[in-house]
């Protein structure tokens, strides 16, 4: 018997560092062998790889692909299904994140933005299906709350998060009854670069402003994400289609 073709296998995209690794460390405390998906941080990837494994031999792969690229996503899924011969989750989190202020945005960064929020998921989706199914697994999209509350001069990037929720209603009922599909909407967890310095006056109002905006009062954890995509993959046996705000109550205001 492969005992590694017997463990459950989540396969994150984006998944190098900041929420999307802290996703595959939940997968792979819980006992899943995980696949780590990266575009350019290879460095940060491997080294992910290096300590999941010392914690459990070979429980954990690096994959390299460019979400802008249709062909190197079509391969990327033969790749995944290669690694452990199974495939039961699959977290579609990678993204792209820049401003495109209404009257100059371009074609390319409109089709960066749709290809690497959207179009990159739908297909990825769509080509381990097949395997999904057979496995009675799950998806779990990473949305935004400015899919629902567009962000000024972010029209693009958040026209594509409210395409990714449209698309979890969608495939939930594609793929029902054998494979679930639910999205995680998160608020305020991480401070942006531009935001991470506490002591400038202009960003601590800044940060005060946002903060006023969450009745929770604080800015969430990636372990809050992560814990909601575990649940809704491996818990939540009787939801799907559904996007689960984390926000601390931001979505409220």
């Amino acid at each position: 018997m492969n005992i590694q073709a017997e463990k459950k296998v989540c396969c994150i995209t984006g998944a190098a560092h900041r929420i999307g690794a802290c996703i595959a460390q939940k997968f792979h405390q819980q006992g899943f062998n995980v696949i780590i998906h990266y575009n350019r941080s290879a460095d940060a990837a491997e080294l992910l790889v290096s300590q999941l494994n010392q914690l459990r031999s070979n429980s954990a792969v690096a994959l390299q692909a460019d979400m802008n690229d249709t062909q190197q996503m079509k391969t990327l899924a033969s790749r995944i299904l290669d690694q452990y011969q199974r495939l039961d989750v699959l977290v579609n989190n990678a993204s792209s994140f820049y401003p495109t202020p209404l009257g100059e945005a371009t074609q390319s960064q409109w089709d960066e933005l749709i290809d690497s929020n959207l179009r990159a998921a739908f297909f990825l989706s769509q080509d381990l299906s097949a395997e999904l199914i057979r496995r009675q697994g799950a998806i779990v999209n990473i949305a935004d709350t400015h899919a629902d509350k567009p962000l000024l001069n972010y029209s693009i990037y958040s026209i594509a998060k409210a395409g990714l929720k449209a698309m979890t209603k969608s495939l939930a009922n594609e793929l029902a009854p054998s494979v679930r599909v639910n999205a995680v909407s998160p608020g305020a967890i991480i401070w942006p670069a531009a935001l991470e310095d506490a002591q400038a006056p202009s960003v601590l109002s800044v940060r005060e402003k946002i903060l006023q905006q969450i009745p929770l009062g604080k800015l969430g954890e990636p372990k809050h994400i992560a814990d909601t995509v575990y649940f809704l993959a491996s818990e939540a046996s009787y939801i799907t289609g559904q996007t689960i705000r984390v926000d601390g109550g931001r979505g409220l205001s």
